[in-house]
């Protein structure tokens, strides 16, 4: 999606200014705000890349009026709507009804700390599908211009790179996001020439390496 979210490397944003000694929290609600978007996504009704594109996919007015966190509860309400688990009127009272739909599961208070540590691991078993592509291969990026969610940023499109190595097979960020569980596929990481990318004004020498799906390459 050409979303508000892929600002990577477009003009306009300003420098990045890292905060030095920043807190894990600016305020309390930001660390509620985090619990609550985990406990809530291990019922186990969206992947984690359904929460993301549900983050991402909104105006840029809203977008870029919302602080980071603001935009973690916005998407959150936008899942536990779409998926039934709440409705508009038990959001906009605060108060629990009755006739939505059940969590799958429920994360207990003293399961947090076990199921964290074992996160949820991305990499599938390719049963015998081989990667296209190997090191060093030259490979041009698709002018993808999907509606949903994609990690392949807008300013790395229909550019020319070089396979750097072979990451493994694993979920399909584009497809989970649509809640295909299953998909999946080989990950390279891709390495571009920053002028392929951005022309002369980029340093001579530099270069830009993204992680790229099969389907995001073709042969050149």
């Amino acid at each position: 999606m050409n979303g508000p979210h892929d600002a990577g490397g477009r003009h306009g944003f300003g420098p990045i200014a890292p905060e030095p000694n920043e807190p894990l929290f600016h305020a309390d609600w930001e660390a509620r705000a985090l619990a609550l978007t985990v406990a809530a996504g291990a019922a186990g009704h969206w992947t984690i890349d359904e929460s993301r594109f549900a983050r991402e996919n909104r105006s840029p007015g809203e977008y870029y009026s919302l602080s980071y966190y603001q935009i973690w509860i916005a998407g959150l309400e936008r899942l536990l709507l779409d998926k039934g688990l709440i409705t508009g009127q038990e959001l906009a009272s605060g108060r629990a009804g009755e006739n939505t739909v059940p969590p799958k599961r429920k994360l207990k208070a003293e399961e947090v700390a076990t199921v964290l540590s074992r996160g949820g691991p991305v990499d599938r078993d390719p049963q015998g599908r081989q990667p296209i592509f190997a090191i060093g291969d030259r490979v041009r990026t698709r002018n993808l211009q999907p509606a949903g969610h994609t990690r392949l940023p807008s300013y790395a499109r229909d550019k020319i790179g070089r396979i750097a190595s072979v990451q493994g097979f694993h979920a399909f960020a584009d497809a989970s996001a649509r809640g295909e569980r299953e998909a999946a596929d080989w990950l390279y990481a891709v390495v571009f020439d920053a002028r392929e990318l951005w022309g002369t004004d980029a340093e001579a020498g530099d270069e830009v390496v993204i992680d790229a799906w099969e389907p995001y390459l073709e042969a050149c």
